[in-house]
């Protein structure tokens, strides 16, 4: 009789992933990157006429997202999500409600959300989603201005070397580019309007870059 003994193969136990609810609960005051700017007061004390008028969305959920873009399931998921889709050419954007998304390269997109909503769709992208991925939640470690006004452009061209011409920068579009010694992620929201995702390691050098670039056009700060 053989020595040999059979040994049943057992299944790998499925993976899984810790995630915690990052906001602060109402105990904790949340604060944003610039938070010591007092940007509230100055939009309640400061000048209402200017050429550029800045604002900060703060405290958003920021989640990044790579994946397969052929894979015709995950991308059905995404929707089930997200209520919306993937932008899937390059350099665009897409907006629903209260949820934007940012395409920065073949396999990876930045989402926004609403910040308390962030630990909702990080959660429900863990149950609906299948294959491998990645979903990283990065809500504390950046923040987004917002960028109007007459002379924005023209505050913008002195702080990146992109192309600002409507033609080449439509609306929706969205570059990860240089701005001023920093780097910022763009997208154009409007005719005179932008959106700035930037690192809140470099919050305070940018809203200073801002205040000097704007000088001369006007510098309104709106709640």
């Amino acid at each position: 009789m053989s020595d040999n003994v059979a040994v049943e193969e057992q299944a790998p136990a499925p993976a899984t992933v810790a995630i915690m609810d990052q906001r602060p609960g109402p105990e904790i005051a949340g604060e944003s990157p610039l938070h010591h700017a007092d940007l509230d007061s100055l939009a309640k004390q400061g000048k209402r006429q200017g050429g550029v008028h800045l604002r900060e969305n703060k405290l958003l959920g920021h989640l990044t997202l790579r994946c397969n873009q052929s894979n015709s399931e995950q991308l059905a998921a995404v929707v089930r999500v997200l209520d919306v889709a993937l932008p899937l050419q390059p350099l665009t954007s897409v907006e629903k409600g209260d949820v934007s998304i940012r395409w920065m390269s073949p396999d990876e997109w930045l989402i926004i959300v609403p910040g308390e909503k962030a630990f909702e769709v990080e959660s429900r992208f863990r149950d609906e989603m299948e294959g491998h991925y990645s979903l990283v939640n990065s809500s504390g470690g950046s923040t987004v201005l917002e960028l109007s006004g007459n002379n924005v452009v023209d505050m913008l061209k002195k702080s990146t070397p992109i192309d600002l011409h409507p033609k080449e920068f439509p609306v929706g579009k969205v570059v990860s580019t240089v701005f001023a010694k920093s780097t910022a992620i763009i997208r154009r929201t409007g005719d005179k309007r932008f959106e700035l995702v930037i690192r809140r390691s470099f919050a305070d050098y940018v809203w200073l870059w801002i205040q000097d670039a704007s000088r001369e056009y006007g510098l309104v700060v709106d709640a």
